[in-house]
């Protein structure tokens, strides 16, 4: 009986010592070399250097309203996260792929994952103006 429970603990703290292990270092990813923060003001970097992806002035709603951990807008300048797609083409394409004008959309998304988004966090009516703007700025870009 004792055999049997040391061996018994012994194989869960080695089975636990490796899990640990495992999901610590496999989940890591490499590390990024750190680029230079370009400032709006001056549009120069940290280290002096010209910056060469800004974000515009259009950029800003998408940041202001949280767009940005799913979407990049590519034409923008605007980097963000690559769940959701790219909406340098939003302002066209909206309503060949979800059946309804980008105002319409924007009030009341057909997608599922939008729909929550906009649920929680609505969006006001110069809101949605700014970010139409934003969109057809990009579209023509």
């Amino acid at each position: 009986m004792k055999q049997s429970l040391l061996i018994f603990l012994l194989s869960a703290v080695i089975g636990l010592a490796g899990g640990y292990t495992y999901f610590h270092f496999a989940n890591k990813e490499p590390v990024k070399e750190k680029q230079p923060v370009a400032t709006e003001q001056n549009n120069e970097t940290s280290t002096g250097q010209k910056a060469t992806a800004v974000s515009s002035k259009e950029g800003e709603i998408f940041k202001q309203k949280g767009c940005i951990a799913c979407h990049s807008i590519s034409k923008l300048n605007v980097q963000g996260g690559t769940t959701g797609p790219d909406l340098s083409n939003a302002y066209k394409e909206v309503e060949g792929k979800h059946g309804k004008p980008i105002e319409e959309f924007l009030k009341a998304p057909t997608s599922a994952v939008m729909s929550g988004v906009i649920k929680s966090n609505p969006l006001t009516d110069e809101e949605r103006a700014a970010i139409i703007q934003a969109l057809k700025v990009a579209s023509e870009k």
